[in-house]
């Protein structure tokens, strides 16, 4: 099973489609990309003040090593388990890095992949959101009680008008021409 944490930005849009657009998942587990090479992987997620901490870190560290005596093939073995230690905590730097920038938690939600991860977490999460953008139906999505959205919400969202878009002005006009 895969484990996710769902994020969402400070200040989210009120529309429940909108604001479903901007959510993160953050998958917990050991990244690859951040275990072998830590500093491409914390820029390609713009994770800038982790990638600085990390460079410091290690020039630090190195600095460290190296007054001491210690051999360059031990250092770079250091360095290997400490970007291993990395690629199991990237995704706990990758939510530090959200909170830090006001996002909030949502929940968490495990699935087989993360195609069914999201339908779990959607599926749950969309029915508490109001929905705010109007369907061809709109008076009586409005009026009706929030069971009766429930259930009718298919058939009114999928609620085509099988007549054309004539005024009844325009159409005497056009018998009028067509002679009818």
């Amino acid at each position: 099973m895969i484990v996710f944490t769902v994020h969402e930005p400070p200040n989210p849009p009120a529309d429940r489609i909108d604001r479903a657009e901007k959510l993160e998942f953050v998958r917990d587990g050991f990244t690859w990309l951040a275990g072998v090479l830590p500093p491409v992987w914390m820029a390609l997620n713009r994770l800038w003040i982790a990638l600085l901490v990390y460079l410091l870190a290690l020039f630090a560290l190195t600095l460290l090593l190296r007054a001491f005596g210690v051999d360059q093939s031990m250092i770079g073995l250091i360095t290997l388990a400490a970007n291993i230690v990395i690629g199991f905590e990237a995704d706990s730097i990758k939510r530090w890095t959200l909170e830090r920038r006001g996002w909030g938690e949502l929940g968490t939600v495990t699935g087989r992949n993360r195609a069914e991860c999201e339908r779990r977490f959607f599926d749950s999460w969309l029915v508490q959101q109001p929905m705010l953008r109007s369907s061809p139906r709109g008076s009586f999505l409005a009026s009706a009680s929030k069971d009766e959205r429930l259930v009718n919400r298919n058939a009114a969202d999928d609620y085509v008008d099988p007549a054309p878009a004539v005024s009844p002005a325009s159409r005497s006009i056009m018998r009028r021409l067509l002679g009818r």
